[in-house]
């Protein structure tokens, strides 16, 4: 059975933390090689949303308010590369996120080769490029 799900981190169960923060790393510290304490505590505030497909969390993506109306989405992937899961995984995340959240901006760091990604739902770059974790980002907002 596949499914998206969005939860706080009280909804989620033990068995579907393991598979995020699983996801995660196989992600940002095998596949990306990013050395990072991954869990920073903005989980216990945030909305988690993923799609499971058979108990395995294969899409992510976690949002929290950094500040009145405005709302940080990160740890955004997907392990199903090329099948379009991220874009839906970004679609449902979106539409859950104005839905729980009513923000007037959605602000992401995101990496630069996934600027295009984020382009195509409406994101704007609104920064320089910068490092962070060894990797080049830009600062891309989305006016909801």
């Amino acid at each position: 059975m596949s499914m998206f799900a969005a939860k706080t981190f009280e909804e989620l169960t033990t068995r579907e933390i393991y598979e995020i923060l699983k996801a995660r790393a196989a992600v940002f510290v095998v596949e990306q090689n990013i050395v990072y304490q991954d869990m920073d505590d903005k989980d216990y505030d945030s909305l988690h949303v993923y799609f499971e497909e058979d108990g395995k969390v294969t899409a992510y993506l976690r949002a929290f308010e950094t500040e009145p109306d405005v709302v940080r989405m990160g740890r955004v992937l997907t392990l199903q590369h090329g099948q379009g899961l991220g874009g839906k995984l970004l679609r449902y995340g979106l539409e859950e996120i104005r839905q729980k959240f009513s923000p007037k901006i959605i602000a992401i760091d995101s990496q630069c080769h996934a600027i295009g990604f984020y382009e195509k739902s409406g994101f704007k770059v609104c920064s320089e490029e910068f490092l962070e974790e060894g990797i080049m980002h830009v600062k891309m907002e989305l006016e909801v």
